[in-house]
């Protein structure tokens, strides 16, 4: 048998110290006009104090963010780094894989703690999807006269991959016809992730991973002050906002945006924006507060644009053939569900028992932060490990272009 390309990173002797994120919040919402930067200075700062890590600990700052969601989005990296205390001298580096930036956010810190180039790796990763610009391309000579004004909304034709011509959502049908895929099927699953969502959350299940965000300054010394600022009568947001009771009924009657197929607004990912932040560190040097989990290996594979979503089967099935384990012995699975049949389609691909996968809900509930998200599974999940005393978890997502990721993770506490 050939054996299976792709990129395959092994860890060993590292940590991930601990995470945060914020709310997740529907799109031109509570957080829809905060720069992507300033969310992430404020995981930042809040994942080094709750992980007992001085700014001046951390080697290396590694930042991802898709969108260009605001006029200083190339300094993403630096500026959060900076403003969360990281010293002058140490490096950032902006980090993009589209819907896998939080997990090669990871992967690329394991890499350089293995490598010996840092003992404390700062990821943070932030999405503003509100912000997306309004864009032109073709303009920046002028406009000629009666020629057509070639301004476009960057979120909306994002989601066309001109290779095989057909948008995200196309891909999924794509995938819904491969693996005979019904209507019924995708919301029913849709049904199942709100359900879950709302269980956790009314359990209080993701307070803990959360930061409350509210208005504030950021100082640096020596330069200006930045910040956040909600709007009027809103004085903080600590819960996600997307996930609601609904029924099959209610996302029966919801159009499908390709005639004829399977995926509507209610079974897709939600469209929201928000931050997630993680240390990574060797463990050998961090003894003096246990960690979330054992960083165990990672994985990048390509497979075709026009079924980008089976992304996450190739990705998962080359961790476990490298990293010698079977299905049955990874207890959880946190996959993101760009699309419910999408998500269905690598269920069913690798045959994963329901009953373990995305057990507190996924992205149609709770929302898709493009860069942000690797890095809300692989801490939810993490999180999910310790509390079941369970030992290993895989996360992973697919990536548009047609591209898959996961990360392999141990609860460090299993016995």
């Amino acid at each position: 048998m050939a054996r299976q390309q792709g990129l395959y990173s092994a860890f060993d002797d590292v940590v991930l110290l601990g995470g945060v994120r914020t709310p997740w919040v529907d799109y031109c919402g509570a957080l829809g006009q905060i720069s992507p930067i300033d969310l992430g200075i404020k995981v930042a700062r809040e994942v080094l104090a709750r992980s007992g890590v001085a700014p001046d600990q951390v080697d290396s700052v590694l930042a991802g963010s898709v969108a260009q969601a605001s006029f200083d989005a190339y300094l993403l990296p630096r500026h959060i780094g900076l403003y969360a205390g990281v010293p002058l001298e140490v490096p950032a580096l902006q980090v993009q894989r589209i819907c896998g930036t939080g997990f090669e956010l990871l992967r690329q810190a394991g890499e350089q703690i293995g490598l010996g180039q840092a003992e404390t790796a700062l990821c943070v990763a932030s999405e503003s999807m509100s912000r997306n610009p309004i864009a032109a391309y073709t303009h920046r000579s002028g406009f000629r006269l009666g020629a057509s004004v070639e301004f476009k909304d960057f979120l909306w034709e994002a989601l066309m991959d001109p290779a095989p011509g057909i948008d995200m959502i196309g891909t999924a049908e794509n995938l819904a016809r491969r693996y005979s895929l019904t209507r019924a099927e995708v919301d029913t699953y849709a049904l199942a992730s709100f359900n879950r969502a709302l269980a956790a959350q009314e359990a209080g299940w993701f307070a803990d991973e959360i930061v409350p965000v509210q208005t504030e300054e950021f100082r640096l010394e020596g330069y200006r002050a930045r910040g956040i600022q909600l709007p009027r009568r809103i004085a903080s947001v600590a819960v996600d906002s997307h996930p609601r009771p609904t029924s099959l009924e209610a996302l029966a009657r919801l159009a499908a945006i390709h005639g004829g197929g399977v995926q509507t607004a209610g079974n897709s990912c939600a469209v929201v924006d928000g931050a997630a932040a993680m240390v990574v560190a060797r463990r050998s040097n961090r003894t003096d507060k246990p960690p979330l989990a054992n960083l165990l290996a990672a994985t990048a594979v390509g497979v075709a644009p026009e079924v980008m979503g089976i992304g996450p089967a190739p990705a998962i099935r080359l961790l476990l053939e490298r990293s010698g384990l079977t299905l049955a012995e990874i207890a959880r699975f946190e996959i993101n569900e760009a699309q419910g049949a999408q998500v269905l389609a690598v269920q069913r691909e690798l045959d994963i028992d329901p009953e373990r996968l995305n057990t507190c809900g996924g992205a149609i509930a709770l929302g898709h932060p493009l860069a942000a998200t690797g890095l809300r599974l692989t801490l939810t999940l993490a999180r999910q490990l310790q509390a079941n005393h369970e030992r290993y978890g895989i996360a992973a997502a697919c990536v548009g272009g047609g591209q898959g990721m996961a990360v392999l993770i141990e609860n460090p506490n299993y016995r």
